[in-house]
């Protein structure tokens, strides 16, 4: 599923990024909250979240319903500051999560968020890129209809590659998402799951794929144009 939030908390936006995308779901980092910040919007997008410290919360809240009046918002509220979450439902708010964010209740809510306003929609059992086919629900990926062998780690990167073609993604973006911002995890454990993704899934480029480092950063997956059949 499509997920937008607004926040600006650099920490807290790549923790919000990390745990969702960890979970299968498209982000968008909002320039404003209501989109206009040129790449993309929340016309297409199916919960948007909403930092209540970034200014004016109810404002934010009020542009956003302007702009897509049905979108369901989750407001991020302080800790022991019950008025800011009361003001947010008041607001319009669908619900409301305090801070500092928790990896595993974030995803929980967006996935009750997401139950509860898309009732006739199942979340989204698998994705489709090239010869690879996803199913988050089963852990599979297939390549050509041939299921690959992959650990349960194996998958989740695989997945977050995949999710995020084109794009960069630094270390600690990976280690957030996969293993979690807690986890003391030796940079060897990265680059073997790494490495074993790349040959397992045989990201090459005669399957229209390509997993190459990015210097002093992390990881990227490309997708390369095939050549034409002859």
């Amino acid at each position: 599923m499509r997920i937008a939030f607004h926040t600006k908390d650099s920490a807290l936006a790549e923790t919000i990024a990390a745990t969702l995308s960890g979970a299968g779901h498209d982000c968008m980092q909002l320039d404003s909250a209501h989109g206009d910040s040129g790449s993309g919007s929340t016309e297409d997008m199916h919960v948007c979240l909403i930092d209540w410290q970034d200014g004016n919360g109810a404002g934010l809240l009020q542009q956003l319903r302007e702009h897509s009046p049905a979108l369901p918002v989750l407001a991020l509220t302080e800790r022991n500051r019950i008025e800011e979450a009361l003001a947010a439902v008041a607001a319009g708010a669908a619900d409301y999560l305090v801070k500092p964010v928790r990896r595993n209740e974030l995803a929980l809510r967006i996935e009750v968020l997401l139950r509860r306003a898309y009732p006739a929609q199942e979340v989204e059992d698998e994705s489709v890129f090239g010869p690879y086919c996803f199913e988050p629900r089963r852990a599979r990926v297939t390549r050509n209809g041939e299921t690959l062998d992959l650990t349960q780690k194996e998958f989740e990167l695989a997945l977050l590659f995949f999710r995020n073609l084109d794009r960069p993604l630094s270390r600690t973006f990976i280690k957030d998402a996969v293993w979690s911002r807690d986890s003391d995890l030796p940079s060897r454990t990265m680059d073997t799951h790494v490495s074993r993704v790349r040959a397992k899934l045989g990201l090459r480029p005669e399957n229209g794929f390509r997993l190459v480092p990015v210097y002093s950063y992390g990881y990227r997956l490309e997708e390369l144009l095939r050549p034409p059949p002859r």
